[in-house]
């Protein structure tokens, strides 16, 4: 399953990190919006070529250092169909640079919606005899608020080196209203945590981690402590180091004694680290990789990963 290469490649390359992919308009380098604009007018599909330029561009810039994107569906689906197409882009470059690529649907599927996203990211959409994988990708977050209709379609391709991660704890601050609330002897974000042990069944790669994992914040460090002590065998997704306040020191708690068993994830604090350079955008790259080896110096000084 994939989130066994995900563990591998964190331990190849020393780095328990994901960058996230999600551009926004207003804060994109100058010059490449004018670059796009000057080419395709002032068109929403000079945005998605700006978005498609930028993104590989970070993509390039870190494919040494950091094994694992996870890019946000919602960010290019906004741009209509060029923001599509640069979606599509993005994901086949990032699984052609070695990436453990995960596609952010932000979505709580039904059941006739998840088994379309299932063969749009993993089994292929049939088309006569041929088949077609637009979104493929390696690994696909999503809301679980519809319950295991949301999941079901999908729990298939977790024998096909595929695997999930189900948003369990996020990182905004008004998660609390939400996922914090009681539901008979637990809180909300338990009783996610709890599904996925459940609805993973016996998928458990070689280092013994479920196909489906969760999602939970490191602004929360007394839940990644204790749910790292409950859950040994679930692999956590650490949003919100950086630009949400959490930093190596909250994030150890994810990982296990050996270093494994967490990813942790960041996305403003290394796509637009140039704002913080004084320059004009042009150095977008350099400044992102020097954002992405200081974040991972920063957890290391924590933990070891083994």
């Amino acid at each position: 399953m994939s989130i066994e290469r995900l563990q591998q490649q964190i331990r190849a390359k020393k780095n328990p990190t994901m960058v996230s992919l999600d551009p926004v308009a207003s804060r994109l380098p100058a010059h490449l919006l004018e670059e796009a604009t000057g080419k395709h007018g002032e068109t929403l599909s000079a945005l998605a070529h700006a978005y498609e330029t930028f993104s590989c561009g970070i993509l390039d810039a870190l494919r040494d250092l950091v094994p694992a994107v996870k890019v946000q569906a919602g960010c290019f689906q906004a741009l209509g169909c060029d923001g599509a197409a640069a979606l599509e882009t993005v994901l086949a470059r990032a699984r052609e640079l070695g990436y453990y690529v995960l596609l952010d649907t932000a979505a709580s599927p039904t059941p006739i919606t998840g088994e379309a996203l299932a063969q749009a990211c993993f089994g292929g959409i049939a088309v006569g005899a041929q088949r077609f994988t637009p979104l493929a990708c390696d690994g696909m977050s999503l809301q679980p608020y519809q319950g295991s209709d949301s999941v079901k379609p999908l729990l298939p391709y977790l024998r096909e080196d595929k695997s999930l991660f189900l948003v369990a704890r996020s990182a905004n601050k008004s998660a609390r209203e939400l996922q914090d609330l009681l539901s008979g002897d637990r809180v909300v974000h338990q009783v996610v945590i709890d599904l996925a042990m459940r609805w993973c069944g016996e998928r458990y790669g070689k280092s013994g981690y479920a196909g489906i994992g969760v999602v939970l914040s490191g602004t929360q460090p007394d839940f990644l402590k204790r749910f790292r002590k409950k859950y040994d065998r679930l692999f956590f997704l650490v949003p919100g180091y950086g630009s949400w306040g959490a930093y190596g020191k909250d994030v150890q708690h994810a990982f296990d004694l050996a270093g494994h068993g967490a990813v942790v994830c960041a996305g403003r604090t290394l796509l637009y680290a140039y704002e913080k350079s004084g320059g004009d955008g042009r150095d977008y790259q350099e400044t992102a990789r020097k954002a992405a080896e200081k974040m991972r110096d920063n957890i290391l000084q924590y933990i070891e990963v083994l």
